[in-house]
């Protein structure tokens, strides 16, 4: 691990306990995993050309990661010459503070890295591709434990390779190996060690991450897999519900759930899918409500506020009604992509590179601005956008980009 002085002084000054601001953006999707921010006081509308660049920075490696804020860092991973590693950089200027040593190889069928690693209590989970789970001190990037998906718990990814961003949730990380030894696995956050397998939900991995929920007096694990989409008992794996639900090819998107409402979706020509779930003496259950290809979302992410669902699908920006899967509008926008919800806003990250700024409406679809990335590289712009303390984050490959969207 290569470090400068003035990165020594800032890993000392690191390792006192920081207090954790509203305005971070700690894992996968943030705070709550549903990519929603609760930020205010953004853009009403971009300048022509897009919002202030802040900086630019190289370096962070290949691949698909988004990002981590959390006590004044970014988190960020990617494959470098020989192996996968974790970045934590200066949200001031972008430097690198610290480089882990190798996660996992690099490589994988579309070479990088895919998971964002999760902040939480000074450490950062983070899982490479080729399923090397590691548990890192955010200081400084030292190892304090790390396991493998593969050896330890019999996984195996799908054609893709794992992308899973690690759910931290009551001293566990949660993770999706995969396979006939059990789907899901809960390990002990500081030593890695085992807490359950869900041994009774045994289909293989796909590409979803884990959510997590409350409800019928049980914290839930939520997961969507190419079979079906399921509820796992927090403290011990087992199936409180179950609904298939068969996807083609991959199956990527976080699921949503909320108040026994489920929606899921993939792309492939599968569309979406609305489950409702019940209980009654301890007992669950789940039935599908509807099914319909308004939103067949590939990996951009869909996203619920109040009674709607928003998803980049095939091109189009759409908006669905969650209890009853009713397509609200369907329009064409800068392109198939990841979203963002913040402020009353939409900000889309096409894969093709233009980011747009849309009006969050269940009415009408109305595009407020849009600008091109500089310096676009030739890989799709799959990395999620993130918004912390009222900086834009985006990432592309080796670049990350910090745009200032405050009024």
């Amino acid at each position: 691990m290569k470090k400068t002085p003035f990165s020594i002084l800032l890993l000392t000054l690191s390792t006192f306990v920081l207090p954790t601001f509203a305005a971070d953006w700690p894992q996968w999707r943030g705070p709550n995993r549903d990519g929603v921010s609760t930020e205010t006081g953004i853009l009403d509308e971009w300048p022509e050309g897009g919002p202030k660049l802040l900086w630019k920075a190289t370096g962070v490696g290949a691949g698909f990661s988004s990002v981590s804020v959390a006590n004044s860092r970014i988190y960020t991973m990617g494959d470098g010459k020989e192996s996968s590693n974790v970045h934590c950089l200066d949200p001031k200027d972008g430097k690198i503070i610290w480089s882990s040593k190798p996660v996992g190889k690099t490589g994988g069928n579309y070479k990088g890295t895919r998971c964002t690693p999760t902040f939480d209590d000074s450490h950062l989970y983070a899982l490479g591709q080729f399923g090397d789970l590691v548990c890192l001190r955010a200081s400084d990037g030292s190892e304090v434990w790390r396991k493998s998906l593969t050896k330890d718990f019999g996984g195996r990814s799908g054609g893709w390779n794992y992308t899973e961003s690690p759910l931290v949730d009551d001293g566990k990380v949660i993770v999706t190996p995969g396979g006939k030894q059990g789907a899901v696995v809960a390990l002990d956050k500081k030593t890695g060690e085992l807490v359950w397998q869900s041994k009774e939900f045994t289909d293989g991995a796909q590409y979803s991450s884990l959510i997590v929920r409350e409800f019928g007096g049980k914290r839930q694990y939520v997961q969507l897999t190419g079979a079906n989409v399921v509820g796992l008992e927090a403290s011990t794996g087992k199936v409180l519900w179950q609904a298939p639900r068969k996807g083609k090819t991959a199956t990527i998107s976080t699921p949503i759930f909320h108040e026994g409402h489920v929606f899921v979706s993939s792309a492939y020509g599968v569309g979406c899918n609305g489950f409702k779930v019940t209980h009654s003496g301890g007992n669950f259950s789940a039935k599908e409500i509807y099914a319909n290809k308004t939103i067949s979302n590939h990996h951009g992410g869909c996203i619920r506020v109040g009674d709607y669902v928003y998803a980049s699908s095939n091109g189009t920006l759409a908006c669905v009604e969650l209890k009853t899967g009713e397509e609200m509008w369907r329009q064409r926008s800068a392109g198939k992509g990841a979203i963002l919800i913040i402020d009353g806003k939409i900000i889309l990250r096409a894969e093709n590179g233009p980011l747009a700024l849309v009006e969050l409406n269940p009415k009408e679809y109305r595009q407020i601005s849009k600008f091109d990335q500089p310096e676009r590289s030739k890989a799709k712009a799959w990395p999620h956008p993130v918004v912390s303390d009222g900086v834009l984050y985006v990432r592309d490959q080796d670049i990350l980009l910090a745009y200032d969207v405050r009024k």
